[in-house]
This record gives C-alpha cells, structure tokens and sequence, in this order.
C-alpha cells in the first residue's frame, strides 16, 4: 500500500507540473522554451531557498524527475560544493550534482543515433 501511495504522489505532483505547463502554452504568449527555462530557474529559486526538498520529500520523482527537478539538484549540488569548498563551489557544484544525469543523455543521444537513420525531411 505504500508504494501505491508513493506512485499516486508522484504521478500527481508530475501530472500538476504538465497541467500548468500545458495551461501557459495554451493561455500566454510564451514559447515552450521559455516555459521550460521558467521551470528549471523555478526549481533553483525553490531550492536556494529551501522550499523544494519538502516536495521532493512529498512526491518522489514526481518533484525530481521534471524540469524543476534538475534546477533543484543543480542548486543543492552548489550548496554543497560551497560548504566543501568555498566559492570554487559556485562554479563547479551544479555540474558536479548533475553529472550522471548528463552523461547518461549524452551516452543514451550518441547510442541513439548510432542505431537510427536520420532523414532529410522534404
């Protein structure tokens, strides 16, 4: 039952960050770059202050796996690196945080386009 709990959660607070994001496709003038941009700031914002890690908390990877996810992990990752390293921490902790997510996109993006043909379109 806890799982089940768990999932209904996750699956919720996602499924919240797509219904907003579909609404200010829908209802402003904003392209979805923008949107996701607002989403990733948003979660570093959220995270700088402290705010984020109870949602996490809440909603598992509902609240980690989106856009605001990856700015929450990139802001914790520089919290961290500055209480281990000064201000050096700045620059390189985000990086540092998100790295096995990045390198698994770039590996999984080169995999995928060793094993698909792209076409011209037209």
């Amino acid at each position: 039952m806890e799982l089940f709990l768990e999932l209904v959660r996750a699956f919720l607070c996602g499924g919240l960050f797509c219904l907003i994001g579909q609404i200010l496709i829908d209802k402003t003038a904003l392209t979805p770059a923008k949107i996701l941009v607002s989403y990733v700031v948003a979660g570093v914002v959220l995270g700088g202050l402290g705010l984020y890690r109870p949602l996490v908390d809440f909603a598992g990877a509902g609240a980690t796996v989106p856009l605001t996810g990856f700015g929450w992990l990139l802001a914790s990752g520089v919290e961290k690196a500055v209480a281990e390293q000064g201000l050096l921490g700045v620059l390189t902790g985000g990086v540092t945080a998100a790295a096995g997510g990045i390198s698994a996109a770039v590996f999984f993006a080169f995999l995928t386009a060793l094993l698909c043909r792209a076409k011209p379109k037209g």
